[in-house]
């Protein structure tokens, strides 16, 4: 049925109700079907009922709750909020409408406004200790700190003394500027737990905060005394000592935390944070924080992070690769499944050209990370540059398996674009030329298998006119790169459109550098000036060529004949 259908039926029968002086009735079927509107998600037929609703009993409190709800969803706080009141005033028992009105005050930090409410929920319903929580919050928004001490004594009374409930009162007397209240809050609590040192060191902290250093200092040795690494006590007493001035015994209190036992790694960790940044303030002299790390590190490590810590910080400063790489190796002592430590180690070694190195490394990593991508890539560029064809081909193959929707693009492509390298030159055509299809799938501007794929294709003389697009478009993005201009002057020849060929292998011939494979170049242009009918400069070409073939046959009877050969 359409809602105005249902709504126009709704309001015949509530009219023949209240005609039938059953209007209570009538409410209560317009009611339950906005709800049962509301559990099926629709809501605006829901919203149109609840006005009804409203219309035939405005001291409904449920109404104007659920009226609320719509209203803040449609943004129009102002009827949201009214409605909340509404409900709250016919049914102030009622917790949840009570809370609701709380948190609509709180949500427009009418903090003022939120507390009567909340003390009201706390003190119909005793059990609710969530509300003295909020209640201790509000009254700190309002600055209220006597009714916020009155609510941390209540829920003292319910708990019993604690850290949390005495140092929250001590820091309010603090703000407050009740000095002696704060101190005497804390010593009670360090009287309470005599046997904890920590809270007598809370206990000297409070001193400390509220002025009375001599005593403070006191209580510090105290603790030291029976406690010679207690972590709180020795961060107070650097603090202290920093704000003195007297660097050298800060320095030396620094280090004790951070060659402590009880200090934890995230403490250790803020504290090297803090050193680094004074070290930077001070013109970035990293000769301290390093003798601090050499310190740490020399110390068995149960976690990585300190090591990692190390590693970033060199890196930060450019340090020599030599000295950053035993903190990855140490790194990976620890924990020699994390990757990103492993990889900068493969790449000084991919710098360094040990490629032994980065096989290693990689065959390692694949133990421990067998679905990181990158591991197989190098492994396999190594043993490609090794020329260990089947070695390369096997990583790479194994690197395929890892790939999924989330693999890095770039990657993935380069993958495919030297697996189809390498199975070419095992002579592998089609299965070459099909891990070149997979290669430009994922990225179809690699411009390396674009320029092989079309040679490979021109040599063997099929689909030219594919190989002349795809090494049109790698002429497009390199216009001065030899090779490209070179395969695609090919692949005109091959198509016998002789006077474009000549053309594009000038340009390869004027942009040609010093390097191995030039003679394929030369005697390719050679080949397209014996087709242009310039023999004489065809034979130039070729005598050039076979000066580093000499045992070409193909290219030495080309020259006696002085014409172009096929085969």
């Amino acid at each position: 049925m359409q809602r105005g259908l249902l709504i126009g039926w709704l309001m015949l029968v509530s009219i023949g109700c209240m005609a039938d002086d059953t209007a209570q009735r009538a409410y209560n079927q317009f009611f339950m079907e906005a709800m049962v509107q509301r559990q099926k998600g629709h809501n605006d037929a829901a919203f149109d009922l609840l006005r009804h609703c409203q219309e035939l009993n405005p001291e409904a409190p449920e109404v104007y709750y659920f009226l609320a709800q719509y209203y803040a969803a449609l943004k129009d706080n102002t009827k949201a909020t009214d409605c909340v009141k509404r409900a709250a005033a016919l049914n102030p028992d009622n917790e949840t409408y009570m809370e609701t009105l709380a948190q609509n005050y709180i949500q427009q930090q009418d903090y003022a406004s939120a507390i009567p409410v909340v003390e009201g929920i706390y003190q119909r319903n005793k059990d609710r200790e969530d509300m003295l929580e909020m209640l201790f919050q509000l009254y700190q928004q309002v600055d209220d700190y006597d009714h916020a001490i009155g609510v941390l004594n209540k829920m003292e009374a319910i708990d019993g003394k604690s850290e949390r409930l005495s140092v929250a009162k001590s820091e309010i007397y603090t703000r407050q500027g009740n000095k002696k209240a704060a101190i005497t809050e804390m010593e009670a609590l360090a009287k309470q737990f005599p046997n904890d040192l920590n809270y007598l060191a809370m206990y000297g902290e409070a001193l400390m905060m509220n002025g009375q250093t001599k005593k403070a200092l006191g209580i510090y040795h105290q603790v030291l005394d029976q406690e010679p690494d207690n972590n709180r006590v020795l961060m107070s007493l650097r603090t202290y000592y920093q704000s003195q001035g007297e660097k050298a015994v800060a320095d030396s209190l620094s280090e004790r935390v951070l060659l402590s036992k009880n200090a934890t790694t995230d403490e250790k960790i803020h504290l090297l944070r803090q050193e680094v940044t004074a070290s930077e303030n001070m013109g970035g002299d990293s000769t301290r924080v390093l003798m601090l790390f050499r310190k740490i590190l020399s110390q068995p490590q149960s976690s990585p992070e300190m090591a990692i810590l190390c590693a970033s910080y060199m890196n930060s400063k450019a340090m020599p690769k030599d000295s950053i790489s035993p903190v990855l190796n140490q790194v990976l002592t620890i924990a020699p499944d994390y990757a990103a430590a492993r990889l900068q180690l493969v790449g000084f070694a991919w710098e360094a050209e040990d490629l032994d190195r980065v096989i290693t490394l990689c065959q390692e990593a694949r133990q421990y990370n067998p679905d990181e991508m990158a591991f197989y890539y190098y492994q396999g560029i190594a043993y490609y540059k090794r020329d260990s064809l089947d070695q390369a081909l096997s990583a790479f193959q194994n690197g395929i398996g890892v790939i999924n929707d989330n693999s890095n693009p770039d990657i993935v492509s380069d993958f495919y674009a030297v697996m189809g390298d390498i199975l070419h030159q095992k002579g592998l055509a089609e299965e070459a030329f099909a891990a070149y299809d997979s290669c430009l799938q994922w990225k179809d501007d690699n411009i390396g298998c674009l320029n092989n794929y079309a040679y490979y294709l021109s040599e063997r003389g099929e689909r030219l006119e594919k190989a002349e697009e795809m090494s049109f478009r790698t002429v497009k993005a390199e216009p001065k790169n030899a090779t490209y201009l070179d395969t695609y002057a090919w692949i005109l020849f091959m198509q016998e459109r002789y006077a474009e060929a000549k053309i594009y292998i000038d340009q390869a011939l004027q942009n040609m550098e010093d390097s191995l494979g030039n003679e394929v170049i030369v005697e390719h242009a050679g080949d397209i000036y014996a087709q242009n009918e310039d023999i004489d400069r065809a034979l130039s070409l070729w005598r050039d060529a076979q000066q580093k073939k000499p045992e070409d046959h193909l290219l030495l009877r080309k020259i006696k004949l002085k014409k172009y050969l096929k085969e």
